[in-house]
């Protein structure tokens, strides 16, 4: 019998992946919208952040036997397997004039699945200091790890090693921690942060928003390279403020998205052929120029609802979870539906 699910988890779980695919669908208008763009850097301030701090918050059973392996399984294997698909569906869809696959240099979203194998087997090493002396050090290597210009985006060494403070104060923190921030006056802090910090964005739009991203070294990001680690640890207090800001406003209670918590990895995976065919297209030409930006959080939020429904669950399980139970059920009845 499968364990009960935690609503809050799953809440907080499906408002995260709306949140990247409506992250990734703006992208395109940013340029030429203050206030959208002000929206797209709120959002990235603590989307990957958040998600990435209950990740660790659910790895505590990683020095359980046999746990390395089905990390390998979750986790690589889906990689190897999209990072092909996605290079497939990039020279079509691109019309490039040569086909390559490079293993090294993740597509798309693909970079969260190889750095979150990366963060558990970090695990083990910071695990053994104090917690606080751990974190510490984890930002302390997020902070400097920007000078090495060849730490970038293979690998996804860069985000491995500056998001990795996420993931490590997610293991430490119990349930309790989460339980703390439900309190009333705490939802109402956390309300007029998440505002405050929007209005920062809009008033003072200068800030390069690839900062959040934590893909690239400093070369690439600011002329003021001696001063750099000052804007990642701002960035830092943002990330960290806003995360605990939205496990703040989280529901408790069921709702009938809550059950698409336990399917957010479909939704990552999948979402990025929808996006990619979208930019560029002539529907994205159409919302731009009637100004119906509104319809982007739409689309968002249908595409979320379609990317976990069954039939697609169904279509993508054997390459997202290696099963193909569904298929085999499908195949069984046509058979007997076939010879009935």
């Amino acid at each position: 019998m499968e364990k009960q699910r935690d609503f809050y988890f799953d809440n907080g779980k499906f408002l995260l992946i709306f949140f990247v695919v409506f992250g990734h669908l703006i992208r395109s208008f940013i340029a030429e919208h203050e206030l959208l763009y002000a929206i797209y850097k709120t959002i990235y301030s603590f989307h990957m952040p958040a998600f990435i701090l209950v990740s660790g918050h659910f790895a505590k059973g990683y020095y359980e036997k046999g746990y390395l392996l089905k990390l390998m399984k979750k986790l690589l294997i889906p990689y190897f397997i999209f990072q092909i698909i996605y290079s497939v569906y990039y020279y079509f869809l691109l019309d490039e004039s040569q086909f390559s696959v490079n293993i090294f240099d993740p597509e798309w979203s693909l970079w969260f699945l190889i750095s979150l194998f990366c963060w558990h087997l970090l695990l083990p090493l910071f695990t053994k200091l104090h917690p606080v002396t751990s974190f510490i050090f984890s930002i302390i290597i997020g902070v400097l790890i920007g000078y090495i210009d060849s730490i970038d985006t293979y690998l996804s060494l860069s985000r491995t090693f500056v998001f990795f403070p996420f993931f490590l104060l997610g293991y430490f923190l119990q349930r309790e921690h989460f339980q703390h921030l439900k309190a009333k006056k705490t939802m109402m802090s956390s309300t007029i942060i998440i505002l405050t910090i929007f209005i920062y964005f809009y008033s003072f739009p200068t800030m390069d928003f690839e900062w959040l991203f934590g893909s690239n070294p400093y070369s690439q990001l600011d002329n003021n390279f001696m001063f750099s680690w000052l804007q990642r640890l701002f960035i830092y207090g943002i990330s960290f403020i806003m995360v605990f800001s939205f496990w703040a406003l989280v529901p408790k209670q069921k709702f009938f998205f809550t059950k698409i918590g336990k399917y957010t990895l479909y939704i990552y995976l999948l979402h990025g052929f929808v996006v990619k065919y979208f930019r560029g297209s002539r529907f994205e030409t159409w919302i731009a120029e009637n100004h119906s930006l509104w319809i982007l959080a739409v689309l968002a939020l249908c595409l979320t609802l379609l990317l976990s429904s069954k039939c697609i669950r169904t279509i993508a399980q054997p390459m997202i979870e290696l099963k193909t139970v569904y298929w085999q059920r499908l195949f069984k009845q046509f058979n007997q539906r076939l010879f009935s």
